[in-house]
């Protein structure tokens, strides 16, 4: 049995006090609507509750699918750093950013520095260097077992008032080729990115611009599973896969207090077995319904996983 977490867009709080150069640009209407909204829904100590309930059910992994940061200041970026290594450590956390994390140009890249350990394959080298693009680094690949975690990116900067991302055709074809690479070795693969990959689930404003490039690299060559944030929203809904439909998960935000217009606080935790018959995956959704309640197993359900495969040499405890 491998347990899974996934929690998304932590958001984390509160800001630095930037200087007023750092506010010539888009992160001026960031700051501002901090300062008027999100402070007020992101506060308290909610995260800190979810992520205890979170490490006390002792998941094998964590997937952090983006939107670590708010405004991307270096010392948000810091922060946030700081605040992985209290989740856990690198080879257990796996983090693909967001377009907050890419909010201004070059931020993505900074945050690709100082996240490199949860945030690359295994085996990877040394942070590449700062004119690398960030693109090209993904998607990176990370075998635990019968489990293969593919994180792609689609942190993009934006122009104001926007909140888009984008995989890119190059980034596409090495996610294609790698999911056939690891469905020939007959791995589970979780597939970790921030926007959903379906072109209504946001605004225009907000979509993934190429989400049928995703779609139409699940459609050749599969995966058993895919993870998302951004909508700040529980979702569950599937796209076309070579043998059937491949199961896509959203998770409302991870600070997001109750009585507020998006769901409160929650992650997910997926118990995923390899049996004679298949893989076999449940979903538990753990997070808040009140306020200073604790948080409490809101829902449970047996997710279908497409593209079962004969098992041999299980250990089915």
């Amino acid at each position: 049995m491998f347990k899974l977490a996934h929690l998304s867009d932590p958001h984390l709080g509160p800001l630095p006090d930037p200087k007023l150069l750092q506010l010539f640009s888009k992160r001026l209407l960031g700051y501002l609507n901090w300062q008027r909204n999100r402070s007020k829904i992101m506060g308290g100590n909610y995260l800190e509750q979810l992520v205890e309930d979170m490490r006390a059910q002792a998941p094998d992994h964590i997937a952090v699918t983006g939107d670590l940061v708010n405004i991307a200041l270096p010392l948000e970026i810091s922060g946030a750093r700081s605040w992985l290594e209290t989740i856990g450590a690198p080879d257990n956390v796996s983090v693909v950013p967001g377009n907050h994390d890419a909010y201004v140009p070059g931020a993505v890249r900074r945050a690709r520095a100082a996240w490199w350990p949860y945030m690359s394959g295994d085996n990877a080298d040394a942070v590449p260097h700062e004119k690398t693009t960030t693109e090209a680094t993904f998607p990176y690949v990370r075998r635990r077992g019968d489990m293969a975690l593919v994180g792609v990116t689609t942190g993009r900067a934006s122009a104001p008032w926007f909140a888009t991302g984008r995989v890119g055709s190059k980034q596409s074809k090495r996610l294609r080729d790698t999911l056939e690479m690891l469905g020939g070795e007959g791995l589970f693969r979780i597939v970790m990115l921030h926007h959903p990959p379906f072109p209504k689930a946001t605004g225009w404003h907000k979509r993934l611009s190429d989400a049928s490039r995703v779609r139409a690299v699940i459609k050749r060559a599969g995966a058993e599973l895919l993870l998302h944030g951004h909508t700040h929203i529980d979702s569950f809904e599937t796209i076309e896969g070579p043998s059937g439909p491949v199961p896509v998960v959203g998770v409302p935000s991870a600070t997001s207090a109750p009585g507020g217009k998006k769901p409160p606080a929650r992650y997910n935790l997926f118990s995923i077995k390899k049996t004679n018959e298949g893989w076999v995956c449940q979903l538990d959704e753990h997070g808040f319904t009140e306020p200073d309640q604790p948080v409490e197993l809101i829902a449970s359900r047996q997710v279908e996983i497409p593209q079962v495969r004969p098992a041999l040499g299980i250990d089915s405890a």
